[in-house]
């Protein structure tokens, strides 16, 4: 219903007598998010927002850098909020990463409603305790609609665990996905589709065999597994992009 100014009123209307709102107009820069309308498509932006974080730090002018820990000889000045000069070597690596990382989420129609998922993982990425990092992007068509990335509560002990804990973590955000479509009557009724690279986290999901090599893995990290069967997902996997 987005360009439909009749259906819109109708709805406004219709909240307004249950609920206390008022019509802001058309969004321009809410919490940190630019709206912008470009080609037909609504583009969410944070440029505006990193950019006065950058003008703040006095870091307009910095090279960018392609990771936040490439800043190793940074020096602290002498601010009692920057004590640490390590401290102060991670936000300014993170300030610079700014310079080169300015998202951009843009949403347009999109002929189809098919949910595709991408999960990944790697494997004991944090040196400090050994555990992993995991993401997901979920996708309504073409349009990104949940996306996340933290690190694991519970250290890994091969990648095939690491990659299942993620694919569990988006089996659960999808099935919720889902969940709400289908209470708005938007759902298409086809299984989603689940992408993951490491093929041995795919075959365990369709398998329910143990291994000796996953006999490790509890079982609560196999709620995907649960879901292939009742034909909710569909799970497949794509070629690791190499450098």
């Amino acid at each position: 219903m987005g360009d439909d100014q009749t259906l819109l009123d109708t709805l406004l209307q219709r909240l307004s007598t249950a609920f206390k709102i008022q019509d802001l107009g058309t969004p321009s820069f809410f919490l940190g998010i630019e709206t912008l309308s470009i080609d037909g498509a609504l583009v969410l932006s944070q440029r505006r927002y990193m950019g006065d974080i950058l003008n703040r730090a006095g870091m307009t002018d910095c090279k960018p850098l392609t990771t936040p820990a490439a800043v190793t000889q940074a020096v602290a000045p002498n601010n009692e909020l920057y004590d640490n000069p390590t401290q102060y070597r991670r936000l300014a690596g993170a300030l610079q990463y700014l310079t080169i990382t300015r998202p951009d989420l843009s949403y347009s129609s999109s002929a189809s409603t098919d949910i595709h998922a991408f999960s990944d993982s790697d494997w004991a990425g944090c040196l400090v305790d050994r555990k992993s990092t995991s993401g997901y992007a979920v996708f309504l068509g073409t349009n990104l609609v949940s996306w996340v990335s933290r690190k694991q509560r519970t250290v890994a002990r091969s990648s095939t665990e690491g990659e299942d804990k993620g694919l569990a973590d988006v089996s659960a955000e999808v099935t919720w996905v889902i969940s709400l479509l289908r209470e708005l009557g938007l759902h298409s009724g086809r299984p989603a589709m689940l992408w993951c690279d490491n093929l041995g986290a795919t075959y365990l999901c369709a398998n329910p065999v143990f291994y000796a090599r996953t006999k490790h893995v509890e079982i609560d990290f196999h709620f995907v597994r649960d879901r292939l069967p009742r034909g909710s997902f569909r799970s497949t996997s794509f070629p690791r992009k190499i450098n």
